[in-house]
């Protein structure tokens, strides 16, 4: 049986040693003591750990059924659901005028880690539910918000967002789902959709559908959609349930992972639907929902890195085989443990090393979000636009190759189901492709965001590392291991750069080649600079008389890790961009 305990002394060293959450000019921060938020990620790892952790494994070889048309979720997931609710835990950063605790993005973000490593697909019912209720809250008219938020912040109603159609996945303006106008301000919603998360279960009495749809008679293309609240049951105006509406679920999806999830084939049969913000502007209203979602699913690949990192730990420590080349560690033994081993060492940093880089990079995005949404900082808006493609992309793309290497520890027993790797490993492999897979992302950070407001938010994350590197050029302990290796990869994504713009123009796809290098070029970036910002910090708590001395050193040891064994791929990556599009483009279609 897998192991999982939250770490919740990580999370609050990047909360407050990092960010010094407490200390900043954003409304609600300043409630944000270490005891506040101590007991609440404490609160939230007990949770993770006594009662989503055991059902994790249960959604995974139940999953869900459908029996004339119910889906039922896997044993104890109902049950879980209910304390969830009564927790609060579902209405953390949401408004209190619906019934929310109004408390910053950066803590649902840091109490949502320990459930998605703890249970993942079971995570994913309130997770979907926080997006839709955003996007509602954003862009709904009054009168919606009043109907749906109370009872979707508490989770008594759950969420979806309904964009995939058989025929077109990313590239939307092909949907031929079809809104009709009912001549009451309703519409008649006509369509099919796949691969919807938490399409139908039996755990909330209402389930609020977001759905992409063309109104008849409206633009060609994805500028012709628009997005509709479509309700499972039709909601009165007092607030009861009425009638069942025109949507029912055609079948769950058999899947590679996520079995505790209910992935379904949504049907709407002129099911009546409601307009959210204007005719033909959906996807803005949809982008509200993917660019939050988009940060969750990057937190969903380091998390799924974290469970099976701890795991592996546990294995590596346990599981004796061969002796220390350097003398026996365990003399008394018939072998030593596995992790004496320097390359069973290697590869647990290089876990560590991305898990907690990871995490303060996530946690930065978490904290970006607020500033720009509570101070309506500009500046941070267009710097968390820029970083939420490499949010998704790579550290889903690295999650996923972490969880793998975690189950690489096991040897043969990570392919053994009984020991439950090959989960983390099965849940992570969707996250590289849902919400925008990572070409899309890689795609939107070269084609899109690096340009966005004339580069302006670029050259912003380029003068925040700048400032850092001079701010503290005079520190000799930071010096060689952390402000040089970031000085050197930050000029290699400079280059990179440089690179697009002198060729891009001539050859489009000169840029497009090298736009998956690009994206985790600047992945490795971003972790530098976090690392190197969290060993100044750990430097500055043991100069402090920090009485965990041994925690603050092995922060030191592990981001000294990074910058010499994981940030140089940055010049790999370079090297690759400067190939253009020449050997990618080399074969014509029919030579693959």
């Amino acid at each position: 049986m897998p192991i999982y305990s939250a770490p919740t002394k990580d999370i609050q060293f990047v909360l407050h040693d990092l960010l010094k959450v407490s200390e900043q000019d954003i409304p609600g921060f300043e409630d944000l003591d270490r005891e506040f938020t101590g007991a609440v990620v404490e609160e939230a790892g007990k949770v993770a750990s006594e009662v989503l952790h055991p059902l994790n494994v249960v959604g995974d070889t139940e999953g869900c059924v459908m029996e004339n048309g119910v889906v039922r979720t896997p044993t104890g997931f109902k049950e879980a659901f209910e304390q969830m609710k009564e927790g609060g835990w579902t209405a953390m950063d949401c408004d209190p005028d619906y019934g929310g605790q109004g408390l910053p993005y950066v803590m649902h973000t840091a109490a949502q880690e320990p459930f998605v490593s703890a249970n993942m697909a079971f995570n994913m019912y309130q997770g979907l539910t926080h997006g839709a209720y955003s996007a509602i809250y954003v862009h709904g008219s009054d009168e919606q918000k009043q109907k749906y938020l109370p009872k979707m912040v508490t989770c008594e109603w759950t969420g979806t967002m309904n964009l995939t159609e058989p025929h077109c996945g990313t590239d939307l303006g092909l949907m031929r789902t079809k809104a009709v106008p009912n001549g009451d301000g309703s519409y008649k919603i006509s369509g099919q959709k796949i691969f919807i998360s938490a399409g139908e279960h039996d755990m909330a009495d209402n389930i609020i559908h977001l759905v992409l749809a063309k109104i008849q008679g409206g633009p060609e293309g994805i500028k012709g959609v628009s997005l509709f609240i479509v309700p499972k049951f039709m909601v009165n105006d007092d607030g009861s349930l009425g009638a069942r509406n025109g949507v029912a679920c055609g079948k769950i999806e058999e899947k590679m992972g996520i079995h505790g999830n209910s992935t379904c084939v949504m049907n709407y049969d002129e099911a009546t639907g409601y307009l959210v913000g204007e005719e033909h502007k959906g996807m803005r209203a949809m982008f509200t929902m993917m660019n939050e979602a988009r940060l969750g699913v990057g937190l969903q690949g380091y998390a799924q890195a974290e469970s099976a990192y701890q795991n592996a730990v546990a294995y590596a420590n346990d599981r004796l085989q061969g002796r220390d080349v350097t003398g026996a560690k365990n003399p008394d033994g018939p072998a030593d443990p596995l992790i004496v081993h320097p390359d069973i060492r290697r590869n647990l940093m290089d876990q560590k090393s991305f898990v907690e880089g990871a995490r303060a990079f996530t946690y930065w995005g978490a904290y970006l979000i607020d500033r720009a949404h509570k101070n309506s900082d500009a500046d941070a808006d267009g710097l968390i636009s820029l970083m939420t493609p490499v949010l998704k992309g790579f550290l889903t793309d690295k999650g996923f190759e972490y969880a793998t290497a975690a189950q690489q520890v096991y040897g043969g027993h990570g392919y053994i189901e009984e020991w439950g790797m090959s989960q983390y490993a099965r849940d992570a492999r969707i996250a590289m492709i849902y919400e925008g897979a990572n070409g899309i992302q890689a795609l939107d950070l070269v084609g899109r965001k690096l340009a966005q407001d004339g580069g302006k938010h670029v050259m912003a994350f380029f003068e925040i590392i700048k400032t850092f590197i001079k701010e503290n050029e005079g520190n000799e302990a930071l010096k060689a291991d952390f402000l040089e290796p970031l000085k050197a990869a930050s000029k290699d994504l400079q280059a990179a750069g440089m690179y697009f713009m002198q060729n891009g123009m001539k050859n489009p796809n000169n840029a497009l080649s090298g736009s998956y290098d690009f994206m985790h070029m600047m992945g490795h970036v971003c972790l530098g600079l976090m690392w190197a910002r969290m060993a100044k910090a750990a430097m500055e708590a043991l100069e402090g008389g920090a009485s965990d001395t041994e925690f603050f050193e092995t922060k030191i040891a592990t981001g000294r890790y990074y910058m010499a064994r994981q940030l140089p791929a940055t010049a790999m990556h370079l090297s690759r961009i400067n190939t253009g599009a020449d050997t990618v483009m080399a074969l014509e279609a029919a030579n693959f």
